[in-house]
């Protein structure tokens, strides 16, 4: 007898079958999914969250800019004194304003002041407490049930010395002296023009009544004057001739 194909010279038995052993964990199986590494989650994971929340808070931050009131306008310091002044400004015509902040600090100090008022519609505040001869810099910042605005330009300003506002008050005041004695010789002079006026005028209506007089007797005085000299001429006779007087 022959020995089948696959026996190994063992007669009686069919042929053997082989025996797959599993692959391994290092093998890779061709019908398998590819195998990811234990950290390959964590090193590769989806949309990133940060950005996302990155993301939402610009959309949100730009949704409450839109909606904010504009910054203020046309800020200016007047009344400047050695140690006040006063700020004001303006804002547009179709925004609803309750209040206004206004940050004020030093040039070149980072110290800041930051006054704040709401329930409140005015377009000016007063700065005390400053210090003469002094460089200060605002901001102003409108206020709405929104928010705040964003800052308004920075404005600066110099407060006086305390000798040169009592000169330029001195100044002021023999300014105002000067004007009044003006205004005194001024009103005099008036007076004084009212006054001839009406001494003129008076003159001009005495003299129109007169006139009216003397026009009204001029009538009976050529009358008067008829008259008597039909008195004193000698009487004529009715039939035409000079009655003669007998001696």
């Amino acid at each position: 007898m022959q020995a089948a194909p696959g026996g190994a010279g063992r007669p009686g038995r069919g042929p053997e079958l082989k025996r797959q052993r599993p692959p391994s964990a290092g093998a890779a199986s061709p019908c398998a999914a590819p195998h990811r590494p234990a950290g390959a989650a964590a090193m590769h994971p989806g949309p990133p969250r940060a950005a996302l929340r990155l993301w939402l808070s610009c959309v949100c931050l730009a949704l409450v800019q839109a909606d904010s009131p504009s910054a203020p306008v046309n800020v200016t310091v007047r009344h400047l004194k050695a140690n006040s002044a006063v700020v004001s400004w303006d804002v547009l015509e179709d925004e609803v304003v309750i209040g206004f902040a206004i940050s004020q600090q030093k040039k070149d100090v980072r110290m800041l002041r930051f006054i704040q008022e709401v329930n409140t519609t005015t377009r000016s505040c007063a700065l005390w407490d400053l210090e003469e001869d002094t460089e200060y810099i605002v901001h102003v910042q409108a206020i709405s049930i929104q928010g705040q605005s964003p800052a308004s330009e920075p404005v600066l300003f110099k407060t006086p010395r305390e000798a040169e506002k009592m000169a330029s008050k001195n100044k002021d005041e023999v300014t105002m002296k000067e004007m009044g004695r003006n205004q005194q010789l001024q009103t005099g002079e008036v007076l004084i023009i009212v006054v001839v006026l009406f001494m003129w005028a008076g003159v001009i209506v005495l003299f129109c009544r007169q006139y009216d007089i003397i026009k009204d007797n001029e009538p009976n005085n050529n009358k008067e004057k008829t008259k008597s000299a039909s008195e004193t001429s000698t009487p004529e006779h009715q039939g035409g001739g000079l009655l003669r007087s007998k001696i």
